[in-house]
């Protein structure tokens, strides 16, 4: 099954990618030895420096747009949260006394999120990725913006449900597409800048809906909220359809010598399906594989966690005695130290290449914020300590995970199918995360904490599971294959990761 896309520059042959590839990169190479290196060592200080710039230029035109689009995906799937306080359950949901009917509008956008998350991945391969990305914001920013039109629940519902649905193709298909230009060094930093802007609208959304809260202009505050937060993703789509990158063999934005570079970086470690296929029996291989299972229950509970953050954070710092508005602010602070913790942690994960225990430990950090809660009932310090601890280590979970698995799966197609897999069974987490703090059960939460928290120490403890059985399983086909040469090209189109060159990053 392949669709091939009309180029952007002159015609050049992609279906046979690892002859061409080869091809181009030896060029590039000879080309540069002949431009003054006089020697192989300078010729690879030479490409080190193009590599550099390389990097510095996809860096300037992915990751802006990349982050941005996520900052307002986050703002428009969490904003249910601040608007319950800014009126909405009054005017739509007939005051909802109990709860529930705000936890099924919250939870339905999580319902499509889940369905569609494999489909749309897989299909994501076969089409250029600026126009499949901006076409998810295009989608999801119309859905957000419709929300405040809304006058009953079930008005709410559609615009949630097809919410998810676009969504579904953008939060699975950004790691894909961040593979395609980033090797393992340089994933793990990329995509915590990308989450990290989820923890950049936490502070955003607080701040927006307590300026909100403050307007006075005719229209309800929650609807307000709802049109400013989803207007500008609508306007993001069209400039991820005009600038984003598209495949680095097939990209205007690179030069012949810059996409040679870029096919030499991509083929590091792996060598798989390439371009605009999808190999069935990789499908069938992720479906198999229980690791991508295990990381779906780190999963679980770091996204029912982070659901019930998103929805409820102001709610539970309201309980510490606080103003409404006094709580939306609050919001901010656990928000802003959580962006520089996934930076700087994420960034020594890429250093060291290894990313389980620092999974383990940051879940255990977010548990260890649950048991403050649970524990400490009337220090309003110590619990808002413990919203640092759930928020910071929550976000960073997520993020090291979803880094995880953009490399140890092995090939583009595993990796569109497993990674949308995990992360479809950690979002049932987040259909969890909606329905634990009912508004019957306030203000101590106590089975609501006590479940969050016991899902961020399961989560550890997969982790640890996970990075002992990557270790082991290197260790073998060091054993049994030979020692792995770093960043050697390794033939995974047949047996994608279970090939015998390739190596997990534990």
């Amino acid at each position: 099954m392949s669709v091939k896309e009309k180029p952007e520059h002159e015609p050049e042959d992609v279906s046979s990618p690892v002859k061409g590839d080869d091809e181009k990169v030896a060029d590039a190479k000879q080309a540069r030895i002949e431009s003054g290196a006089d020697d192989v060592s300078l010729a690879s200080t030479t490409v080190s420096h193009e590599e550099k710039r390389l990097l510095r230029k996809l860096d300037v035109r992915i990751l802006p747009i990349a982050c941005l689009m996520y900052l307002f995906a986050y703002l428009d799937r969490s904003n249910l949260g601040n608007a319950r306080l800014l009126g909405l359950p009054q005017d739509t949901l007939h005051g909802d006394p109990s709860g529930k009917k705000f936890d099924w509008v919250n939870s339905a956008f999580f319902f499509s999120y889940i369905l569609c998350q494999v489909p749309a991945t897989i299909l994501a391969k076969l089409f250029p990725p600026r126009l499949w990305l901006g076409g998810a914001a295009l989608g999801w920013g119309i859905c957000s913006t419709l929300m405040s039109t809304a006058f009953n629940m079930a008005g709410l519902l559609v615009a949630r449900i097809g919410l998810g649905v676009f969504e579904a193709g953008f939060g699975p298909g950004i790691p894909l597409y961040f593979s395609l230009f980033y090797t393992k060094h340089e994933l793990g930093l990329r995509l915590a800048y990308w989450f990290g802007f989820a923890a950049v609208a936490g502070a955003f959304g607080g701040l927006i809906a307590y300026g909100i809260q403050h307007a006075d202009d005719g229209v309800a505050n929650w609807r307000l909220l709802f049109i400013v937060e989803g207007v500008p993703a609508v306007l993001l789509g069209f400039i991820a359809i005009a600038f984003l990158p598209n495949r680095p063999e097939s990209t205007r934005y690179l030069t012949e010598q810059e996409r040679a570079i870029a096919l030499e970086r991509a083929n590091r470690d792996t060598s798989g399906d390439i371009g605009y296929v999808v190999n069935k029996s990789h499908i069938v291989d992720a479906l198999k594989d229980w690791r991508i299972y295990l990381g779906g229950v780190i999963y679980f509970g770091a996204n029912a966690a982070l659901a019930s953050i998103s929805a409820f954070l102001p709610t539970i710092i309201r309980t510490f005695g606080y103003t409404a508005a006094r709580a939306q602010l609050l919001t901010v602070p656990p928000y802003a130290v959580t962006a520089v913790v996934i930076t700087a942690t994420s960034w020594c994960s890429d250093r060291l290449l290894s990313r389980g225990l620092f999974i383990a430990a940051t879940s255990a950090v977010g548990g260890i914020g649950y048991l403050l809660l649970l524990t400490v009932p009337d220090n309003a310090h110590v619990r808002y300590f413990a919203t640092f601890c759930i928020v910071s280590g929550t976000y960073t979970t997520i993020g090291i995970t979803i880094a995880w698995y953009a490399h140890n799966l092995g090939s583009e197609t595993k990796r569109a199918t497993g990674t949308p897999l995990y992360m479809a069974i950690g979002q049932c987490g987040s259909v969890l995360g909606s329905h634990l703090f009912p508004a019957t059960e306030g203000p101590r939460y106590i089975k609501g904490f006590g479940v969050l928290c016991a899902l961020e120490f399961l989560g550890a403890l997969c982790a640890l599971v996970l990075t002992i059985h990557y270790r082991l399983e290197n260790a073998r086909r060091d054993r049994a294959h030979g020692k792995h040469v770093p960043d050697a090209r390794v033939d995974t189109s047949e047996l994608a990761d279970r090939a015998p060159g390739f190596r997990y990053v534990p």
